[in-house]
C-alpha cells in the first residue's frame, strides 16, 4: 500500500509520545484491508514524533498492541512538502479535479518537486519489494507518476491505483500544463480505479483527446507503449461492522460526555451535524447559509434546532483555505447574532482535529447529518454515519454531487448544495419527518452499506486484478 497520508501518526505530548489515528476517510477505509492481508504500508511520515519510533529504515510495526502490518515512513523536507503537497497536489490537481469553480494554480517549480517526490516514493517501493513478486496498491492524486516509475524499475510488479477524487472532463483537464506526463504515469498501472463509472468515462475521453494511446471503449482499457491499463469503477466503503462495535465503546461515551459539557444544555434540541475538513469543496458555507435561511423562514424553529459543525483545520498553508476559515468565522458570527437568544445559539462551530471516536460520538448524537459537498468522489462521512446508527434512526441530507448519492439515492434527502432554497426545505422536511419514515430510510441505507462494505470493495479490486492477469496469461 502506498499513500501520502499515513494510517497512524506519532505525536509529542506532555506525557511522551501519543499514537493518533487521523480523521481521514481514506485511511479509515484502507486500514482494515491492510490489517487483514498484512504487508507494508508506505506513507509520508508527518507526525512530530514519527522518527522516534522507527528503525533505521523508517519502519514500525502497527498497531503497537497487536502488530498486523509494517508502516514504512518516507521523510520529506519542508521544501518538498510545500511543492509536492501544498503546491501541486492541493493548489493545482485538487481544484482541477473538483468542479467547484475554483481556479487551479500551476507552478513549474511545484511540478518538478512533485515529480521528484514521486520518484522518492517509487524508490522506497522498489526497495521494499526487493526481488520478490509484489502487488503495489497506490492511493490518490498525490502519486500519479509513481506507477510508471515503478514499472520502469520492475516491469513484473503488478500495480493498482485508486483515484479517490473525481476525474474532470477533457475540457477541464486540458489546461493542465503537464497533462501528458501525468497521464503517462497513470497508464503505468495494470488497473486504475475510480469511484463511479462517470469518472472512468471522463478518464478514457481525456486520454483519447490528449496523448498517443489506443483507447478500447468496449473493454475499458487503454494501450500505451504496447501494454494495457484497465479502468474500472470501485465505489469505496467503510468497515460497517467495526464502526457498529466502536460506537458502543467507552471511549465514545467519554467523547459524548465531553461534547455535552462543551455544548451546554441541548436536551430536547434537534441536532443537525456536519463533520468535515475545512475545504471549499465540502459546501460548508452553503450549509450554513441554508440553515440561516430555514430559521428566517421558520422562526418557530428558533430554540428548537441547532447546527453542530465539527470542522477540522486543513491545508492552512494554502491562502484559499485561510480565506475560507475567515469567511466561515464571519458567517457563523453573522447568523448567530441574527438569531441567538440568551439561552440558545443556532450554530456551534467546533474547529479542532476531532479523533475517530469523537466523530462517532457526533454521529450518535445527531438527528440529521448534513453532507453538502459541492463535488466529491464518494464522501465516506455519509457511510460512517449510517454504520454508526445501530439504533436504526437518523436522517442523511446528501449532496447529489457525491459518489455516495449513486448508491444511497432515494433513502436520503438528496439536495443540490448550490440551491439554498431547496436545502433549507430539506432541513425543514428532516425536522418534521415522522419516526416511521426515518427508520424505514435508515434501514434501507444500512442494508446497502452492510452489503457493500470496505471488504467487499477490496475483494472486488483484487478479484478484478486476478481476472485481468488470467486473461493476459491466456492470450
Amino acid at each position: 500500500m502506498v499513500s501520502n497520508r499515513e494510517p497512524y501518526l506519532h505525536e509529542r505530548v506532555a506525557e511522551g509520545v501519543k499514537v493518533i489515528r487521523p480523521a481521514s476517510g481514506m485511511a479509515s477505509a484502507l486500514s482494515p484491508i491492510v490489517r487483514a492481508v498484512g504487508g507494508t504500508w508506505i506513507a509520508h511520515g508527518a507526525g512530530s514524533a514519527d522518527r522516534l519510533v522507527v528503525d533505521e529504515k523508517g519502519r514500525v510495526a502497527l498497531p503497537a498492541e497487536d502488530p498486523k502490518f509494517v508502516l514504512r515512513r518516507v521523510w520529506l523536507t519542508r521544501k518538498e512538502e510545500q511543492g509536492y503537497y501544498h503546491g501541486m497536489s492541493n493548489t493545482a490537481l485538487w481544484p482541477l479535479c473538483h468542479t467547484v469553480y475554483k481556479r487551479p494554480f500551476f507552478s513549474r517549480s511545484d511540478w518538478e518537486t512533485y515529480r521528484s517526490v514521486n520518484r522518492k516514493f517509487a524508490d522506497v517501493v522498489l526497495e521494499e519489494a526487493g526481488s520478490d513478486p509484489a502487488i503495489v496498491f497506490v492511493q490518490d492524486y498525490h502519486l500519479a507518476l509513481l506507477p510508471r516509475y515503478v514499472k520502469t524499475g520492475r516491469p513484473d510488479i503488478k500495480v493498482i491505483h485508486f483515484w479517490h477524487i473525481p476525474w474532470p472532463n477533457p475540457e477541464s483537464f486540458r489546461i493542465f500544463p503537464w497533462g501528458e506526463e501525468l497521464l503517462d504515469g497513470l497508464l503505468g498501472n495494470d488497473l486504475l480505479g475510480f469511484h463511479i463509472q462517470y469518472h472512468c468515462n471522463n478518464f478514457l475521453e481525456t486520454v483519447e483527446r490528449s496523448i498517443e494511446a489506443m483507447v478500447d471503449h468496449e473493454s475499458f482499457r487503454i494501450f500505451r507503449g504496447g501494454r494495457p491499463t484497465y479502468v474500472r469503477p470501485f465505489p469505496i466503503s467503510v468497515n460497517y461492522e467495526q464502526i457498529g462495535r466502536d460506537v458502543l465503546s467507552p471511549t465514545v461515551e467519554k467523547r459524548t460526555d465531553g461534547f455535552m459539557k462543551e455544548l451546554g444544555d441541548i436536551d430536547g434540541v434537534f441536532l443537525f451535524v456536519g463533520a468535515d475538513r475545512i475545504d471549499y469543496t465540502k459546501g460548508i458555507l452553503e450549509r450554513l447559509r441554508a440553515f440561516d435561511l430555514m430559521l428566517q423562514r421558520h422562526p418557530d424553529l428558533c430554540g428548537k434546532v441547532a447546527l453542530v459543525q465539527l470542522a477540522a483545520p486543513s491545508r492552512t498553508h494554502v491562502e484559499a483555505y485561510r480565506k475560507l476559515n475567515d469567511a466561515m468565522d464571519d458567517l457563523v458570527d453573522e447568523i448567530n447574532w441574527r438569531h441567538q437568544t440568551e439561552e440558545w445559539s443556532p450554530i456551534r462551530f467546533l474547529r479542532a482535529h476531532h479523533d475517530y471516536y469523537a466523530v462517532l460520538s457526533a454521529y450518535r448524537m445527531a438527528h440529521v447529518v448534513l453532507v453538502t459537498s459541492l463535488h466529491d468522489g464518494m464522501n465516506l462521512v455519509a457511510k460512517e454515519f449510517i454504520s454508526a446508527r445501530i439504533d436504526g434512526d437518523g436522517i442523511l441530507v446528501l449532496s447529489q454531487y457525491t459518489g455516495a448519492a449513486r448508491e444511497l439515492g432515494e433513502a436520503t434527502l438528496l439536495v443540490n448544495p448550490y440551491d439554498l432554497d431547496s436545502m433549507a426545505d430539506a432541513m425543514v422536511r428532516a425536522f418534521r419527518m415522522p419516526e416511521e419514515e426515518r427508520r424505514l430510510r435508515m434501514e434501507r441505507m444500512r442494508a446497502q452499506v452492510e452489503k457493500s462494505n470496505v471488504y467487499d470493495w477490496g475483494g472486488k479490486v483484487f478479484e478484478e486484478l486476478e481476472r485481468i492477469l488470467l486473461m493476459k496469461a491466456s492470450q
